[in-house]
């Protein structure tokens, strides 16, 4: 997805809400961005269309059944804009 949206802004902010609603509906379950280290995911995103094994590893390790949780929702709000401030993806 994130290679597939045309936007530079807001394509990791819209990537990571559409993944936490797929695995909200699929798996009862939601990443808990503020567990996900920031270099290491950058690292995993950048290797993840040759190799989605560290992405996956480094998301499960994230995972949280508090799908309801609005501290959880907010705070993961918050990390998206942590994420891309330094412009560290590229």
């Amino acid at each position: 997805m994130n290679i597939a949206h045309p936007f530079m802004e807001g394509n990791g902010r819209s990537t990571r809400i559409w993944l936490d609603l797929i695995l909200k509906k699929r798996l009862g379950k939601c990443v808990d961005w503020q567990q996900v280290d920031k270099a290491d995911y950058f690292s995993a995103m950048e290797r993840s269309p040759v190799n989605d094994l560290e992405i996956r590893e480094l998301l499960h390790g994230a995972l949280t059944d508090k799908i309801d949780d609005r501290e959880v929702f907010m705070k993961g709000i918050e990390q998206s804009y942590y994420y891309e401030e330094d412009g560290l993806y590229k």
